[in-house]
């Protein structure tokens, strides 16, 4: 789960963390209320949506002027907003940031997360602040530094200085990073954070250290420790199928392509997507429908599943391990009558009550190809939706 800059820094400032003073504005008036109660000659206003690029995309404006503010909230507000991370599509603008000025002297980038090779909470660090930190790792790997950090022991002293260090930091700098990286450290211990980035993390003129902007998002499997963390959710920015998808507790990913996948098992789903792939095909979805789904959760799925309008073609790939075949088989009958299934459907199932599902898909009157195996599967739905493209 992901969470606005504003609120990413107010949790910030609770771990003592340095962050300029803002206020979140959802109106004209409250942008400029907030700019007058910040004082101040320079100020920030900043589009509040859950993606990089803001910049870049017109949602971040510094302004010199009451009167600015105001200009650049009629103009954000409302706007969609179009980054590298939002797809054509863009996002909309519901909310602003206000904030105060700040004279800029460096820019560094820091952020913490779980290296899955490790297990161990990992900083990474670069005088390369300011700029998508994929481009950084592609061009000057070299200014980039990785220190894991030893559960088990924490964050010590001599983290501190090789990063500070590595990021050119002298002096009281460096103590000065000790405080962010402590409370950086332990927010992500005490919240369950899956990834907290600080990019820009800026040395003003006078040589302290600031976050300029952040970025946090949280493991949703942690969530029912943390109903604070829980309430900061904006459902404006999810996906409306996923949100959907979660409240019935399937596991669903919207995709680029045009073949919908309705799989049990995560690993199971990879591979699907994978075979579609492989065989020209691109998926346009990550369902999983779990080991346990009744009746009503698969016909929930399939009924999700077509809700996407890119979707030209359906495969069903079941193992029946504790999900039983013919349960997959009565939800694809109920959801495929309701909505009256206008696309190819392939299934493929194995495993428990295997003959009895099939009997239920073959009598159902249902426009349905079967398939003997995953491989046979993916060809049949590939070619069913090449053809009907």
């Amino acid at each position: 789960m992901n969470i606005h800059e504003h609120q990413a820094k107010a949790l910030l400032a609770n771990y003592k963390v340095p962050v300029p003073r803002g206020t979140v504005a959802f109106t004209v008036d409250e942008a400029t209320k907030a700019a007058h109660e910040l004082g101040g000659s320079l100020w920030v206003v900043k589009a509040q949506i859950h993606a990089g690029g803001r910049g870049k995309g017109g949602g971040v404006k510094v302004v010199k002027s009451i009167d600015a503010v105001r200009d650049e909230a009629q103009k954000m507000l409302g706007m969609t907003l179009i980054t590298h991370q939002t797809g054509p599509e863009g996002k909309e603008v519901h909310r602003l940031y206000v904030e105060e000025g700040c004279a800029i002297a460096r820019e560094l980038y820091l952020s913490l997360l779980v290296d899955r090779s490790t297990g161990w909470p990992t900083f990474i660090a670069s005088t390369q602040g300011g700029m998508d930190i994929e481009e950084v790792a592609e061009k000057t790997p070299e200014a980039i530094v990785k220190v894991a950090i030893d559960p088990a022991q924490g964050l010590m002293p001599y983290h501190t200085r090789k990063i500070g260090f590595a990021l050119g930091l002298e002096g009281t700098q460096i103590k000065a990073l000790g405080n962010v990286l402590q409370g950086i450290y332990t927010m992500m211990i005490e919240k369950d954070t899956a990834l907290l980035e600080i990019n820009p993390l800026v040395v003003t003129q006078s040589g302290e250290l600031i976050v300029l902007d952040a970025k946090v998002g949280f493991d949703p499997n942690s969530l029912f420790r943390h109903p604070d963390i829980e309430a900061l959710r904006d459902e404006s920015e999810e996906n409306a199928s996923e949100r959907e998808a979660a409240q019935h507790e399937l596991n669903y990913v919207k995709l680029d392509g045009n073949v919908g996948c309705m799989v049990n098992g995560a690993g199971l789903a990879m591979a699907t997507m994978d075979i579609i792939k492989f065989y020209g095909g691109e998926p346009a979805n990550f369902l999983d429908v779990g080991g346990g789904a009744t009746k009503e959760r698969v016909t929930k799925a399939f009924k999700i599943i077509l809700s996407d309008p890119a979707v030209k073609g359906i495969l069903v790939n079941i193992f029946g391990g504790i999900m039983r075949c013919d349960i997959i088989a009565e939800g694809v009958i109920a959801a495929a009558n309701e909505i009256k299934l206008s696309v190819p459907l392939v299934v493929r199932l194995a495993g428990t009550n295997v003959e009895l599902g099939r009997k239920l898909l073959n009598e159902s009157g249902l426009a349905i190809q079967a398939a003997e195996d995953l491989a046979d599967a993916a060809q049949k739905i590939v070619a069913a939706v090449k053809g009907a493209v």
